[in-house]
């Protein structure tokens, strides 16, 4: 690899990976992903959070090289996909908030067969945030015109995004053990705040998306 390609791979790779950890927040998804598994045994739970990592892998690495065609095959505007976003992060923090009526455990139990998926890799850890982030560097990749620039580039994305997911998953594999030092009482907490920063987010995201509508007319 020349020292150019190599600039670019660390700019990218350096990027993507700040980007998506500032994002994801792997430490916030803890209380959310303890409220999911709190019926489950250890190995219920190890398995779920690998399958979630999973799942965010692929939805972040399908959003890096399809997201942007599949907004415009649905003709979905950043706005739009901001304002559902927002709107379903804030339905899961009210739950996280106001407490295990309508929790994400309860959610689970309400005829969601893949909890791994929805709500836990998405919105709960990949949310429109991480979509939105990743669909905007996907097309500054293409504004590179050089194509064993933009393959190093994709490649950064890729290599950063199995880091972010492999950190995900050795804080969702250590998850219980973490509650447990925490105690009940703490997570109890660390819980509700969690879902009410999910509201304000969601909020922050609605008002971004009607910005972006208002802009785009």
């Amino acid at each position: 690899m020349s020292s150019e390609l190599l600039s670019v791979f660390l700019t990218y790779f350096l990027g993507g990976l700040l980007g998506l950890v500032t994002i994801i927040n792997p430490p916030a998804t803890l209380p959310f992903f303890t409220a999911l598994t709190r019926d489950m045994d250890d190995r219920q739970t190890r398995a779920l959070a690998r399958r979630a990592c999973g799942y965010c892998f692929l939805i972040v690495v399908v959003s890096l090289f399809a997201g942007g065609l599949i907004l415009n095959a649905f003709g979905i505007s950043y706005g739009a996909l901001r304002v559902a976003g927002g709107i379903v992060l804030g339905l899961l923090g009210h739950g996280m908030l106001y407490g295990k009526g309508d929790s994400a455990e309860t959610m689970t139990h309400t005829g969601h067969k893949n909890p791994a998926f929805f709500p836990l890799a998405l919105p709960g850890i990949t949310g429109p945030g991480t979509i939105a982030v990743v669909i905007g560097i996907s097309t500054e990749i293409r504004e590179l015109n050089v194509w064993s620039q933009e393959l190093a580039a994709y490649a950064a994305m890729v290599a950063a995004t199995l880091a972010v997911c492999a950190l995900e998953w050795a804080l969702l594999h250590s998850a219980r053990t973490i509650s447990k030092r925490l105690g009940v009482g703490a997570i109890e907490v660390l819980t509700r705040l969690m879902g009410f920063l999910l509201i304000c987010i969601g909020v922050q995201f609605i008002a971004s998306g009607i910005r972006t509508l208002i802009v785009s007319g």
